[in-house]
């Protein structure tokens, strides 16, 4: 069976922007979207959703959109580009598409990503080092040493952040998976804890000397 046309799929001209190409994608990903269809229709509307997804993956892409307004689908065809070819994203379009969307509904700013297990990684501070240096020494440069502070584990608490003589417990609201599913509509997306903020533990008493962090 012949595959459709990428742009028929979406319902686009040749000719389309990117941002008109990612609106038609938007617009019939959440038509067919399997949370949206059940019964009878959950299978064709998977099937739609797919196809749209393929179409909008090859279609948001320059050189696999060139590539198939040159050849066609033979030019972007996932057997003959072997395992790194289309659809090894999974729904890696699904989710740039709607990213913005995502990103308005539940308040994700920009410095942090997510790590393994979907766990939100916050980065840290930048480090700064203020140094004297001749005007001789900027133009010719120089070797120096410096003593950069770092993190010791909290001696009072041995690292726990909790008081001696108590423990951390299991956080209540993520059940220690350090992530909760948030709903908006048909959308689900796993956000960092925000009670224990992606440890999975609380601590009730804080060690007094490092107030909690485990280090010093």
């Amino acid at each position: 069976m012949s595959k459709r046309d990428f742009y028929e799929i979406l319902g686009v001209p040749k000719n389309a922007s990117d941002e008109e190409i990612k609106k038609a994608y938007r617009k019939l990903a959440m038509k067919h979207h399997p949370d949206r269809n059940q019964g009878d229709a959950a299978k064709p509307a998977e099937e739609k959703f797919k196809e749209a997804k393929e179409a909008y993956e090859m279609l948001s892409d320059p050189q696999k959109r060139a590539a198939y307004d040159q050849y066609g689908h033979a030019g972007v065809d996932p057997n003959m580009r072997g395992p790194g070819g289309p659809g090894a994203e999974g729904f890696g379009g699904f989710a740039e598409a709607f990213g913005d969307i995502f990103g308005d509904m539940f308040g994700q700013q920009g410095g942090r990503g997510r790590g393994a297990g979907g766990r939100q990684v916050y980065r840290g501070n930048d480090l700064s080092y203020a140094m004297e240096i001749t005007l001789e020494e900027a133009a010719r440069g120089k070797d120096a040493q410096i003593r950069i502070p770092s993190w010791e584990s909290c001696d009072t608490c041995h690292g726990s952040g909790a008081k001696p003589g108590t423990s951390a417990k299991t956080c209540g609201t993520c059940q220690g998976a350090g992530t909760v599913q948030m709903r908006q509509g048909f959308f689900s997306v796993q956000q960092t804890c925000p009670h224990c903020r992606g440890t999975g533990k609380i601590i009730p008493e804080p060690c007094t000397t490092c107030h909690g962090q485990g280090k010093l």
